[in-house]
């Protein structure tokens, strides 16, 4: 189901039309590797807090990538995204997967979300890839936090800015373009032509500090692969099934997570902890 609680914003055009080329990034070694080392750390953290059913945000949630794995456990997850044909595949998605009673789509501007979803009722927030479109980091991560009831989880993956030169040096060989990357800020992506800022897991956390969060812990996502320079190689099968149970065992270990090319970082608000979906 798709809720409409804002006019179109500008620039959800340029995500629109992306979207084919989204969903071959998503199937591609890397994609698939994103998705399954950061669904890996967040099922650890879910099964240790014994939670039954949650009430899941998931912020620029865009093609239901993580929203329809969470709606498949158990989980009714709202997906906020102003992109009205990210939104509309989600929905097919999640028809597709048998979970459209668990997923609710709401084409709303993160920056503004209704107070529906602001509330601070739900059990865990998604901030996935959001990050990198934004130049307001501790905004959007207090939009996030306020969407959690005290207690809850929040999940946050962005680009890590300490893998650009080592991930520079591996692809170009060039040390011009290295010696460049060390002090980057933004890396250019095609497939949304755009520039998406990086960030630091110490960056993050000390903003997630401010904000009046306690422990948060540190992932890498893709420690390993984005320096294996035969992509060609990733695709088979039976290459990428080890390359998968490498990521997934070296995601929380030091001090491969620091040059990963995703950090995930998995906080909990502060306040009493969450026992189940409201």
């Amino acid at each position: 189901m798709i809720e409409r609680n804002a006019a179109p914003v500008r620039g959800a055009e340029s995500f629109d039309q992306g979207v084919s080329a989204w969903q071959e990034w998503q199937e591609a070694p890397w994609g698939r590797l994103r998705y399954a080392v950061a669904q890996a750390g967040l099922a650890g953290h879910l099964g240790a807090s014994g939670a039954g059913p949650l009430r899941v945000l998931d912020l620029g949630g865009g093609d239901g990538g993580d929203a329809v794995w969470l709606a498949a456990r158990g989980h009714r997850v709202t997906i906020a995204d102003y992109a009205p044909a990210m939104l509309a595949t989600a929905a097919r998605r999640a028809a597709s997967a048998g979970v459209a009673d668990r997923v609710i789509c709401a084409e709303t501007d993160v920056a503004a979300l209704p107070g529906e979803l602001a509330s601070g009722d739900f059990d865990l927030v998604l901030c996935h890839g959001l990050l990198p479109y934004t130049t307001d980091t501790s905004g959007t991560l207090g939009t996030a936090l306020g969407a959690l009831r005290p207690g809850g989880l929040l999940s946050v993956i962005a680009m890590n800015r300490h893998s650009e030169a080592l991930r520079s040096a591996v692809r170009t060989m060039d040390p011009d373009v290295v010696l460049r990357a060390l002090d980057a800020r933004t890396a250019h992506t095609e497939l949304f032509d755009a520039e998406l800022r990086m960030h630091t897991a110490e960056e993050l956390t000390s903003a997630l500090h401010g904000l009046g969060c306690g422990e948060v812990h540190h992932y890498g996502i893709r420690v390993f692969c984005d320096y294996i320079p035969d992509d060609v190689l990733k695709s088979d099968p039976a290459y990428y099934a080890r390359l998968e149970r490498l990521e997934i065992a070296a995601a929380g270990r030091e001090p491969y997570k620091h040059t990963a090319r995703l950090l995930h970082l998995i906080m909990r608000k502060p306040g009493p902890a969450a026992g189940g979906g409201s």
